[in-house]
């Protein structure tokens, strides 16, 4: 497979960082992932729809660009972004809107086993079937990214913490891959999630003192 597929005006030259060229599809993809983050930090509703735009896009870069792990992983962020419109609509107790929890022993179990797995499965796959020169880095961050958006879909607070340590990996992936503005966006994202991590956590503490209240009366 070669790493550079054609793929339309979205694929062309936007403009230069240098001798860099950065596609439309790079340039859009930068601005819906920075509104996309924005809005689940403010836990807007309309994150998922523009999530899904984001997503097809950076889609086509990191086919593009050789990132086939990461390519195939946004076609799985399609059904998880809908996945988790549903939830974020109709998730909680009484079918209504979803409130920030925390993530249980049992998930975490759960989610680390399939971290690991999908990592090795992933690795073996690019070493044997495509061209990847990063196969374990790519394998990595995919498997990351598909634990964090399980948590974002559900609300769970530590999913920012997995969002934390995937985009510490993506930021010199992506800069190594010569995306360079991808690279820059992943660290507007590193920004969001400290931020993400912080509001949510005050949401969760809120409502948790607001039921102990309610439980004391």
């Amino acid at each position: 497979m070669s790493a550079h597929v054609p793929l339309g005006p979205l694929l062309e030259p936007a403009f230069h960082l240098g001798s860099v060229p950065t596609t439309w599809a790079e340039l859009l993809g930068f601005a819906t992932g920075a509104v996309n983050v924005w809005l689940v930090v403010r836990q807007n509703i309309l994150n998922w729809p523009i999530g899904i735009a984001n997503v097809v896009l950076l889609g086509l870069v990191f086919l593009d660009g050789g990132l086939y792990a990461d390519a195939g992983l946004q076609v799985v962020y399609v059904a998880l972004q809908a996945y988790g419109w549903w939830m974020w609509l109709y998730g909680g107790d009484g079918r209504d809107a979803l409130p920030v929890s925390r993530t249980s022993r049992g998930e975490w179990i759960g989610l680390l086993a399939a971290g690991a797995a999908g990592t090795a499965l992933l690795v073996w796959m690019l070493t044997a079937w495509t061209d990847s020169t990063v196969p374990f880095w790519d394998a990595l961050t995919t498997a990351l990214s598909l634990m964090a958006v399980y948590g974002q879909s559900r609300k769970r607070l530590e999913s920012w913490w997995i969002w934390i340590t995937a985009d510490l990996v993506y930021i010199p992936l992506y800069w190594s891959k010569d995306l360079k503005l991808t690279s820059a966006l992943y660290v507007v994202f590193l920004s969001l999630c400290v931020a993400g991590l912080a509001a949510w956590q005050r949401d969760w503490r809120a409502t948790r003192a607001a039921g102990a209240a309610a439980s004391a009366a």
